[in-house]
């Protein structure tokens, strides 16, 4: 034996610490040794002093560890701190981002939704998106005009009128837009303000991918005459695989530069087969951030509330028709930029534990 693992024994048997996997790792020398006393000699009398089981002792101490670390990571719920409140954003851009409102034939829903979303500390602006046939009534205007006054915050308000309905105008872009981030929205969805703000940061950590609260998923389904058929995914498959590789415009962030890229770049063939089909454009949306960003969207964890009807996503044959504009879609794009990914993006704030 060597004069330095002589050493290391006499001071472990000085300090009644000698064991057989001491005695391995002090054949190993003086220096892994003194890690070996880091590890494992008690420092504080909830983990156990002198002799005993030293498993026991360790797993006593970690249990009373995690205790002290909960209830401390609650200590500012008890002393008042209200995570609640709207957070804190910053863009380079002006500050905040741009609500772009897609609305339909639901006037009460859209007064709640604008109201809403006036009084969230990150909007900058708010843009309804008018396609339907007839104009916003005078009283309507002036109404919503006067929530958004009425809240602290001072924000831009306006009508997108477009005459006309088409799938292209719901993601028409305007120049009056002055933030980089977009945040794309039906009538009938809301967000509480400190859950969307939360996914503002995780946008401005990934400005070229988008960013949402309602993930979908394609799966290959069969290959016939060597041309693969794609499945479109809903939710319960989403939560039973626990992948996901789309987040619908319903509710998410994106550039603003995507609305020109749609709008002006995006084949017309792919502009054809929308307009006739009148309900895929929330897929190609997905499809062209994916092509044009090579990254996989990123699904936020949060409670989304909808105060209208289901929708369409609830009707017989739902599923067979996104599927069929997938393929559709994905034949035009001759490429399948959809990437399946595990991420999730969760506000530890919000959480028990970690």
């Amino acid at each position: 034996m060597s004069s330095a693992s002589t050493l290391v024994r006499i001071r472990e048997e000085e300090a009644g610490l000698c064991s057989p996997a001491k005695e391995k790792a002090a054949a190993r020398g003086a220096f892994g040794s003194r890690w070996l006393l880091l590890l494992w000699r008690p420092r504080h009398p909830l983990c156990g002093g002198g002799g005993g089981r030293p498993k026991v002792k360790l797993l006593a101490c970690v249990v009373v560890l995690g205790l002290v670390l909960l209830v401390g990571s609650r200590l500012d719920s008890f002393m008042g701190w209200n995570f609640h409140q709207p957070s804190s954003v910053s863009s380079p851009s002006r500050g905040g981002y741009t609500v772009l409102i897609n609305t339909w034939n639901r006037n009460n829903h859209l007064k709640q939704t604008v109201g809403h979303y006036a009084s969230c500390t990150g909007t900058d602006a708010i843009c309804v998106i008018w396609s339907k046939s007839d104009p916003p009534q005078e009283k309507l205007k002036s109404h919503l005009n006067e929530v958004v006054a009425s809240k602290s915050h001072k924000h831009d308000f306006k009508f997108d009128i477009i005459s006309g309905s088409t799938t292209i105008s719901r993601f028409r872009p305007s120049g009056d837009i002055r933030t980089d981030a977009v945040f794309s929205v039906d009538h009938d969805v809301i967000i509480p303000c400190p859950t969307l703000d939360f996914a503002f940061t995780v946008w401005q950590s990934a400005p070229s991918t988008m960013v949402g609260f309602v993930p979908r998923a394609h799966s290959l389904k069969a290959e016939g005459n060597g041309i693969p058929y794609y499945k479109y995914e809903g939710w319960w498959s989403v939560w039973w695989k626990g992948t996901y590789s789309m987040v619908l415009a319903q509710a998410a962030f994106f550039h603003r530069k995507y609305l020109d890229m749609y709008t002006y770049i995006m084949p017309s063939t792919v502009h054809d087969y929308l307009t006739r089909e009148r309900i895929c454009e929330d897929i190609a949306m997905s499809l062209l951030i994916a092509n044009a960003s090579g990254s996989p969207p990123i699904w936020v964890k949060g409670k989304t509330y909808k105060i209208g009807a289901s929708g369409t996503s609830g009707l017989e044959g739902h599923g067979d028709h996104r599927s069929r504009c997938l393929n559709e879609l994905l034949s035009l794009y001759e490429t399948v930029p959809l990437m399946h990914t595990n991420v999730k993006a969760v506000d530890a704030r919000q959480g028990w534990l970690w």
